[in-house]
């Protein structure tokens, strides 16, 4: 009975004030070591296996590198001349530039334990500067946000989480939706709700970060839509995504600041604190 009450406190009193999370960020600590030792063999296994495949396999993973490589230059110069227009435009029409994101390299150590999340463990922390919220993008797209931080490692949870949601912005349309992670069996994918049945979405269509949320920066890819069905009895059509990033695959990636922290202060608020205070004979 005493360890019964015991722990329904400590429940409660972590569910209230949190108080069990400098006993997770110890344990984590403490126990980081053994997990990097323990990831060792694996990774030797790993290694091996890259070191004994064939050259057929070799040769035709430089071609699609060097495909890849081409099509992301062209992306490149399309994406700086767009930036260039952009920076025209904001100037004419006197809007603030917008601030350059802060981005930080990580290496994905394993798998959450948990079978009923989608979640990955990453080999930065709170000591390398690493905040709640922030987006985690690989080289395809949007892989998921920081969910949970410790002082050597951090837990991302994938945008195929049933639990996250990110506001999108249909490329070809222009129209601004919500992506949730896919409840169903597979969980794999991401799903577009509250989507009127005679809403235009078409098949193929590419889904981007919209940045109205104050987290993701606009114009990431997320997503492109993989299957619609659209029913009588239903207001609603269900339309399936299926996400840009490796989201079971993925071995380096970017944790970016959130926008919420690079956007200035308000004029009004930023002048009232410069501004000195009546009586203060300064």
């Amino acid at each position: 009975m005493f360890f019964s009450a015991l722990s329904l406190f400590l429940m409660v009193a972590d569910a209230r004030f949190g108080i069990t999370q400098p006993v997770r960020a110890a344990l984590s600590t403490a126990l980081y070591p053994v997990q990097w030792l323990a990831l060792q063999p694996v990774r030797a296994v790993r290694g091996a296996g890259t070191y004994l495949t064939g050259l057929n396999q070799a040769n035709s993973s430089s071609e699609l590198a060097a495909k890849k490589l081409a099509l992301q230059s062209l992306r490149a110069g399309q994406v700086e001349q767009l930036m260039l227009e952009n920076d025209r435009l904001r100037k004419v029409l006197g809007l603030r530039e917008q601030l350059a994101a802060t981005v930080m390299a990580a290496e994905v150590l394993y798998d959450a334990a948990d079978p009923y999340t989608r979640k990955i463990i990453i080999d930065k922390g709170s000591l390398q500067n690493v905040e709640v919220g922030s987006p985690v993008l690989d080289e395809s797209g949007v892989l998921g946000q920081i969910t949970r931080v410790h002082p050597l490692v951090s837990e991302v949870t994938l945008v195929i989480d049933r639990e996250l949601a990110i506001p999108v912005l249909n490329v070809r349309t222009g129209a601004r939706s919500v992506a949730y992670g896919d409840p169903s069996a597979s969980g794999s994918g991401l799903e577009l709700r509250f989507m009127g049945s005679n809403s235009d979405v078409k098949e193929g269509d590419l889904l981007t970060t919209s940045g109205v949320d104050g987290v993701y920066p606009p114009g990431l890819p997320v997503a492109k839509i993989s299957r619609i069905e659209r029913r009588a009895e239903s207001a609603f059509a269900k339309i399936y995504c299926t996400p840009q990033a490796l989201v079971t695959g993925a071995k380096h990636v970017i944790v970016v600041k959130p926008v919420s922290v690079q956007i200035p202060p308000r004029p009004e608020i930023a002048e009232a604190i410069a501004a000195p205070k009546k009586g203060s004979g300064k």
